[in-house]
């Protein structure tokens, strides 16, 4: 199986909460349902924040360790 390709992708490490959550959800605004938006984050309170948040929203989500120092969550778009 072929890894899923992002339709756009945003590095928001070192970006501050809510912000981070704030940006996914305006780059999520552009795209349409079904599509993946690649977002790169800090471990701990971002992931802890960002996740739960987009999948109220009703986006799917994937974690990815990176690292120790690095989060990636590929979020399918809902479209709501």
């Amino acid at each position: 199986m072929a890894a899923l390709q992002p339709d756009q992708v945003l590095d928001l490490c070192g970006t501050p909460c809510p912000l981070n959550f704030i940006r996914c959800r305006l780059a999520l605004e552009s795209l349409a349902p079904g599509q993946c938006l690649q977002v790169d984050l800090d471990p701990g309170e971002p992931e802890e924040m960002v996740v739960p948040g987009l999948r109220r929203d009703g986006h799917g989500v994937t974690v990815e360790r990176l690292g120790p120092d690095r989060v990636r969550l590929l979020v399918i778009c809902s479209g709501e």
